[in-house]
């Protein structure tokens, strides 16, 4: 991997747009992958120098003009360089990722959120969600960022953040304490369902790693960074979703929602289990692999899923 060359000409004061464009150029000759929050290459630049200088998301453009000091210049390149030499994702270099418009803390315990679930956490679930639900389970929670999303969407729900890693649940935990929930959320370690006990939920929310092996193995270098847990699951992806499928009507109230999203893994999940009439649903932005089963469709499919 090339480093980043010093081609700004410090002759001249160096204001933010020609940082901005730097950045932009360095991330172009460098191919690196856009995929953790950013979908270009400048916007990849605004997002670490706006991390540097400690600008808020909404930032004026009249900024672009403003002459950068020396030390500010040596933060931003920093940044830029080990974006594109190491090619950690930029929500790792910042420690932190958005979600839903709300800001999570993330590290490599983590995967970064990028989830089209966001879209339904705003539009409260509906219809598949006629009542508010009361109880909410985000199963592979991660960061917790689904979950405690969640219980902003539903002001009077107790919300169970759910994951199997340790590791992965100290950053939960600090993001519960960050959005003071920890009255109505709670952090569970836990193998899919094993430490759940009897509790029974409205609605069981999850982006389980589903990325089956070839995928895997061809993933770009950023992904390298994220807990491969979180992402491989078997030889096609879904090694957790069948376990997912078999168990989770014992754990919804009668009128309770399962919604899963399994992403390029979808084709495979139809294969699998071609009599079951999965809910694909539809997003704004075009993204798909999210499903949506009652609990009487995993009940009448019982013994496909067994």
């Amino acid at each position: 991997m090339t480093e980043i060359t010093p081609t700004l000409d410090h002759s001249v004061p160096v204001t933010v747009a020609a940082m901005l464009e730097h950045g932009q150029q360095q991330f172009e000759t460098a191919q690196i992958y856009f995929g953790h929050g950013t979908v270009s290459a400048w916007d990849e630049a605004v997002y670490l120098l706006s991390f540097a200088l400690n600008l808020p998301p909404d930032a004026d453009r009249s900024l672009l003009s403003q002459v950068l000091t020396a030390e500010q210049q040596v933060a931003i390149l920093a940044l830029y360089q080990r974006r594109v030499i190491e090619r950690i994702p930029a929500p790792y270099l910042t420690g932190t990722a958005w979600f839903c418009g709300l800001p999570f803390h993330v590290d490599e315990r983590v995967i970064i959120p990028r989830s089209p679930l966001a879209e339904l956490i705003y539009n409260g679930f509906q219809p598949w969600c006629e009542d508010q639900p009361a109880m909410v389970l985000d199963l592979c929670t991660g960061s917790g960022c689904i979950g405690i999303a969640c219980a902003y969407a539903f002001e009077q729900a107790e919300v169970v953040l759910s994951d199997i890693s340790p590791e992965a649940l100290q950053v939960t935990a600090s993001n519960i304490a960050k959005h003071d929930v920890t009255g109505r959320v709670t952090a569970v370690e836990s193998d899919l369902f094993d430490n759940l006990g009897t509790q029974r939920f409205d609605l069981i929310v999850s982006n389980p790693p589903y990325v089956d092996a070839r995928d895997l193995a061809e993933m770009p270098d950023e992904y390298q960074h994220e807990p491969e847990l979180a992402l491989a699951s078997g030889h096609d992806g879904l090694d957790f979703t069948r376990r997912l499928l078999r168990e989770a009507e014992q754990y919804l109230t009668a009128q309770g929602v399962l919604v899963v999203e399994v992403g390029n893994s979808w084709l495979a999940l139809e294969q699998a289990f071609p009599e079951v009439a999965f809910v694909w649903l539809e997003f704004t932005e075009g993204d798909a692999g999210v499903f949506v089963l009652t609990r009487d469709q995993l009940l009448e499919h019982k013994e496909s899923f067994a």
